[in-house]
């Protein structure tokens, strides 16, 4: 099926799409702060400048979403129809760079942790991802 937009709607629409303070990254951080954490945002030292990091867990948390980052399984990253060749060299890029950029910070002694778009719909899961992908870590004690 061909694109209903013409190219220069579709640049409209695609430009639009930001990259920071997006509503799934917005949820996690309401649902993380509810819990008592307390994070930084967007340390660009870091490698891939991570959405929020808990300096105290050494934890570097990056909201995906299912459709640019590739969320395996998930009914959401699907694949456009047009331009294939494109989209599949973009999606393969982004996610070897998702790879490269945690295997950095893991180098550096921080954890990488990824919640996914879709985990972010419902409060309750939310929650519990939380729990159990950053509460979990020790807090490190200053020297």
């Amino acid at each position: 099926m061909a694109d209903s937009l013409t190219p220069e709607a579709r640049s409209r629409n695609m430009s639009k799409i930001r990259g920071r303070d997006t509503g799934p990254e917005m949820r996690v951080r309401r649902a993380a702060h509810a819990l008592g954490l307390r994070f930084r945002l967007y340390r660009r030292q870091l490698p891939g400048t991570p959405d929020l990091v808990f300096p105290r867990r050494r934890a570097a948390l990056f909201v995906h979403g299912c459709f640019w980052h590739r969320h395996p399984g998930c009914r959401f990253a699907t694949t456009p129809k047009t331009r294939a060749d494109f989209w599949q060299a973009k999606f393969e890029g982004n996610v070897a760079r998702d790879a490269r950029k945690k295997g950095e910070l893991q180098r550096g002694g921080w954890t990488p942790v990824t919640i996914w778009e879709c985990e972010t719909r419902d409060p309750d899961q939310l929650r519990e991802i939380i729990r159990d992908r950053i509460m979990r870590l020790p807090v490190l004690r200053p020297d």
